[in-house]
Order: C-alpha cells, then sequence, then structure tokens
C-alpha cells in the first residue's frame, strides 16, 4: 500500500548501466536509463554511437514496461490456448507444428524461455539450446543443432519469439513471456502435485487431496455398477 508522502522508485542495474523508475512530481511514470560505460553495449563514447544508444535506452524502457504489463494481465485466451497447442498456418502460407503441453521437449523449451526472457541483449540459439538439454538431461549430441533449429521455427511461427534482421539473436515476445509462464507454472503447482497426490500414497499417508481422489473413484465405481449391473469395476 503506497501512503502519501512515500516516493516508490525502482533500480536496476546491469554491468554500469542504470535503470530507474519513479513517479515525477508525484504525479506521471518515468523511466530512465543511464549509460555510464557505452563498452559494456560494444560501443565506444564517440558522439557518432549516439544514435545506437538512443535507441538501445528506448528499446530497454519499452522492454521493462512490456514485462511490468504482462505480469499485471498473465490471463490467456481459450482461442490462445489453441493456437499453440495446435498445428497452425501462419499468413504467409508456412505450417507451424503444435507445442503440446506435457510433452517434455516443449516443457524444457517454455522453462527455458522464462529464464531469458528479462535478458537485454536477448539470446542465441546455442545458449537456448545448452538449458534446454541440461532440463532433458541429455548431451548436446542427443539434443541437435537441427532439432535445435526446427524448435526455433516452432517458437517464431508460434509468435512466442521474434528474431530482429540480420541478427541471430531472439527475443521473447509479451505473448510468449506470458505463455512461457503460464506451461511452467501450470507443470509445477498444478499438475505434478496432482499427480504425486493420485498415485497410491505411503503407509499412514492422510493426503488431503489423494482422499478426495479415493472418494471420488468410490462414487463413481458405485454409479457405474448402478447404471450397468452385472458390470465389473475397473
Amino acid at each position: 500500500m503506497l501512503r502519501e508522502g512515500v516516493h516508490p522508485s525502482l533500480h536496476i542495474s546491469y554491468k554500469h548501466f542504470d535503470l530507474k523508475q519513479y513517479f515525477k512530481e508525484g504525479r506521471g511514470l518515468r523511466t530512465e536509463g543511464t549509460f555510464h560505460h557505452p563498452g559494456d553495449f560494444g560501443v565506444n563514447k564517440g558522439i557518432e554511437n549516439m544514435p545506437y544508444l538512443k535507441n538501445l535506452g528506448r528499446q530497454i524502457n519499452r522492454r521493462l514496461l512490456e514485462v511490468e504489463r504482462v505480469s499485471q494481465n498473465c490471463g490467456l485466451s481459450a482461442e490462445s490456448i489453441q493456437r499453440v497447442v495446435q498445428p497452425t498456418v501462419t499468413q504467409n502460407g508456412q505450417r507451424a507444428p503444435g507445442l503440446k503441453f506435457g510433452d517434455p521437449r516443449v516443457m524444457a523449451l517454455m522453462l527455458s524461455l522464462c529464464a531469458f526472457g528479462c535478458l537485454i541483449d536477448g539470446f542465441r540459439s546455442r545458449q537456448l539450446r545448452q538449458q534446454v538439454a541440461a532440463l532433458l538431461g541429455l548431451g548436446l549430441q542427443q539434443y541437435s543443432v537441427g532439432q535445435m533449429s526446427y524448435d526455433l521455427r516452432r517458437l517464431l511461427r508460434k509468435g512466442i519469439i521474434c528474431r530482429v534482421a540480420g541478427s541471430q539473436r531472439c527475443y521473447l515476445t509479451p505473448y510468449g513471456w506470458r505463455l512461457a509462464r503460464f506451461y511452467a507454472r501450470l507443470e509445477a503447482r498444478v499438475f505434478r502435485p496432482a499427480l504425486t497426490a493420485m498415485n497410491p500414497p505411503p503407509i499412514g499417508s492422510n493426503a488431503p487431496l489423494n482422499k478426495a481422489l479415493q472418494t471420488i473413484d468410490t462414487e463413481l465405481d458405485r454409479f457405474f455398477a448402478q447404471a450397468f449391473p452385472g458390470r465389473k469395476a475397473a
């Protein structure tokens, strides 16, 4: 809760770069970045590099605002989910295979994207490949460059990531950021605990969810037995 007289601010640092967000004169939200050492971004202090740094600063500011907006609205429509899990065709006629929830490779991709979502300079396919292979427990020989290229095409054609023209660096789109977090959270907070609870409990275990599921199974067996006399329970 904000109180009168309190002036909240947000400060983010990357090497010698400072990003600050605060309320200008207590009313308008202001986001500004300061380059103390242009060498952190591959250029020197020459005046000819001013347009590059100005454009880079604008992109950094926009990135922060997009992340904040997505964080406040992480809901996804049914159409958005269907678009990613089912095969689709882009406006250019390119086929985009589905990214099915629960598939180990897809889940590793989404979890890895969460780790790269806030990087200012984006990420390269090599970095993503290493992360996905590690999550799958595979060596780089088992998760090949060809498989990585296939997955990148899927992510690009689904609008989950984008690539700057003339560059090999990729960036998460606002939609991709929301989707990657949705996949990761749904598995970690819902499906994994639920599947664990559905397994037969150890002796003496009184897990409430497991007991509730057993009650449901018992009632379903009773219902089917009444509806279909003589039918054996599964």
